[in-house]
């Protein structure tokens, strides 16, 4: 039988006229290469009137298809929120009360289906753990978001100070410069928060290295019993997890919208902060937000700065007006910060050197030989 330049739907209709005057159905299965099931089928086709192409396999019914009215309420969450993924915009439905939602994967499948996640996005989203503090305000760490140009011409400079464990945003602080900005910004989260056990920052000129001594900000945390950290030199991994902030900071609000100026700026910032804190799940939280870990510190906030009382155990000297402090035959540099501040001198266990003390912290440390400096690393007792 010729079958050469013929469609499948062609012997089909051959077959069925074949079929209408034949005695022997089975010889002219064969003759077709068809079971005598398939034949039924087909001239059952026939007789209702059915066309005899192949019908779709797709089932009519699909139960588990995301409706439409859902699908759209996904897209639009996401254009109000260009940087959530389908996990996180799944848990924000979720916690508004929406049930029988598709799964988190679902979710992902229609941003990209959707042309809502590109390709270098998703190869971006790769698990990472971060070390994380057991406590919150066992450390806070800060930073200054990189500057950006307002329409009026003028620059914004975000200063934040993100909760270590819950990443939890403390504080987001816009700033027309770099210069007085730290102190007045955490006097505040103080006095809003209370008071943390440690902060991190980076070695900028705000925050560490004032003149070879040290800077306002780190006496003044000192003065209240917070331990000033910082990142090694060209470690930004250090702090991680504000980096990641200030990530999705960009990602989320600042590459979608411009400011008419600084009030602007922080206007919309302060909007994005609510919504990061309270809205939006965290996958390092197990998707929950950081409103739902964070507790303030229970240590209050005071603008009286409790005297200190050394033991009296060591000897201790006053910080003369250029910042020095003459121990044993050495005249030795501290920091102008200090000035007119009293600093204990402990010797060393193995007597090599001598150790200048601020209150409860470890300032510098200095060869006992030659009164040179051997580290000035803040450290707590």
């Amino acid at each position: 039988m010729p079958w050469e330049n013929r469609t499948v739907e062609e012997l089909r209709r051959e077959f069925i006229d074949e079929a209408r005057g034949c005695t022997n159905l089975s010889k002219l299965c064969r003759e077709f290469g068809i079971s005598r099931t398939t034949a039924y089928k087909w001239i059952k086709r026939a007789e209702v009137g059915e066309p005899l192409s192949d019908r779709s396999k797709a089932p009519k019914n699909t139960p588990h298809k995301t409706s439409e009215e859902i699908e759209q309420l996904i897209l639009a969450v996401r254009d109000e929120n260009p940087g959530w993924g389908g996990r996180t915009i799944h848990k924000v439905l979720e916690n508004h009360g929406y049930e029988d939602l598709p799964c988190p994967r679902t979710f992902s499948n229609i941003l990209k289906r959707n042309s809502r996640v590109s390709p270098d996005e998703s190869n971006k989203r790769v698990p990472f753990k971060r070390f994380e503090k057991e406590r919150c305000n066992q450390m806070w760490q800060t930073d200054f978001k990189g500057e950006f140009l307002t329409k009026d011409k003028k620059y914004c400079f975000p200063l934040t100070i993100l909760d270590d464990h819950s990443r939890y945003s403390i504080k987001i602080s816009s700033n027309l410069g770099l210069g007085n900005a730290v102190l007045p910004a955490f006097k505040a989260a103080f006095v809003e928060f209370g008071i943390p056990e440690s902060v991190l920052s980076d070695n900028g000129a705000q925050f560490a290295g004032f003149n070879g001594g040290f800077t306002h900000f780190e006496k003044w945390l000192m003065d209240y019993d917070v331990l000033p950290i910082h990142g090694r030199i060209g470690h930004p991994q250090t702090q991680g997890k504000i980096e990641r902030f200030h990530r999705t900071m960009k990602n989320e609000l600042l590459n979608h919208r411009s400011f008419s100026d600084v009030l602007d700026a922080d206007k919309h910032l302060q909007e994005w902060r609510v919504k990061y804190n309270n809205i939006r799940p965290h996958e390092a939280l197990n998707m929950r937000t950081p409103a739902e870990v964070y507790t303030p510190s229970s240590k209050m906030y005071s603008k009286n700065i409790k005297p200190y009382e050394y033991d009296g155990r060591f000897h201790t000297i006053k910080v003369n007006s250029w910042g020095y402090v003459r121990f044993a035959q050495w005249q030795v540099y501290l920091s102008e910060t200090l000035i007119g501040e009293r600093v204990e001198f402990r010797t060393s266990q193995d007597e090599e050197s001598f150790i200048a003390c601020y209150r409860n912290f470890r300032v510098a440390e200095f060869d006992i030989h030659t009164g040179k400096l051997i580290n000035r690393k803040i450290r707590r007792l």
